[in-house]
C-alpha cells in the first residue's frame, strides 16, 4: 500500500497504521532529508533480515543506519564518544549526515551479528522523526536504489510503490525525494574522515 502523509503535518490515523505494521515485523519505506530508504524498527530481526534479502545482499555486508530523533539516547547504542566528535554530532544533526560511530553489545543484540559499528543519523524531516518519536525506538535504514545506469536513486514515491508494493509492506508519499545521498563521516578513531560526499556542508 502507499500511504501519502503530509510533510509537515502527518495524519495521526496513518502515522498509527505504520507503527502497527512496524511493530508486526513490517518494512516499510519511508522519505528522509535525502533520499528514500528502507526501514524497521531496531529491535525486530526478522525484519532487518528482510531489509537484507530485499537489498539483495548477505545482512553482514547490508549498509545499515539508525535513524534517531535526537542524540539524547545516542549512548544506548555506541561506545565511548569523545567530546569533539560529540560536538560535531550537536553542530550538525539533524542534517542530512550519516556518523560511523564505535558501536557496542545491543547494536550486535539487536542485527544478530558482531557489528562493530553503526551509521547513526538525525533526519531533518518531520516524517521520519515522528514516526520514530511514535515508535519510541530508533528505526533501522538501508537506501533503495534506481535501477537506471545514470540515475543512482528513485524519488518518486509513486514510482517507488509500483517497484516495491509486493515486497514491502508499505510505502510513504511524503512528496518527491532528493536524489543526493547523505555525506558520511567516519568518526570511529580521533581522525574524522569524510567517506561520502553527499548533502549538506560539514560545520566542523
Amino acid at each position: 500500500m502507499i500511504i501519502e502523509l503530509h510533510p509537515k503535518n502527518p495524519n495521526q490515523r496513518d502515522l498509527k497504521k505504520l507503527v502497527q505494521l512496524l511493530d508486526a515485523n513490517g518494512v516499510i519505506i519511508i522519505p528522509t532529508d535525502t533520499i528514500y530508504a528502507l526501514a524497521c524498527r531496531m529491535d525486530r530481526k526478522k525484519a532487518i533480515e528482510r531489509m537484507a534479502k530485499i537489498s539483495g545482499k548477505k545482512i553482514e555486508k547490508t549498509n545499515f543506519s539508525l535513524l534517531c530523533t535526537n542524540l539524547s539516547n545516542i549512548s544506548e547504542y555506541t561506545s565511548h564518544i569523545d567530546k569533539s566528535v560529540f560536538r560535531l554530532l550537536k553542530n550538525n544533526l539533524p542534517g542530512p549526515f550519516t556518523f560511523i560511530l564505535n558501536s557496542n553489545n545491543n547494536i550486535s543484540h539487536h542485527f544478530g551479528y558482531p557489528k562493530k559499528t553503526i551509521g547513526i543519523r538525525v533526519p531533518d524531516n518531520i516524517i521520519a522523526q515522528t514516526l520514530i518519536a511514535e515508535i519510541g525506538i530508533p528505526l533501522v535504514v538501508t537506501t533503495i536504489h534506481h535501477d537506471d545506469e545514470i540515475l543512482e536513486y528513485m524519488t518518486d514515491p509513486v514510482e517507488i510503490h509500483n517497484k516495491f508494493e509486493h515486497i514491502v509492506d508499505a510505502v510513504i508519499d511524503g512528496g518527491f525525494g532528493d536524489n543526493i545521498a547523505s555525506t558520511i563521516i567516519d568518526s570511529t578513531n580521533d581522525e574524522i574522515k569524510i567517506i561520502r560526499e553527499g548533502k549538506g556542508i560539514l560545520n566542523q
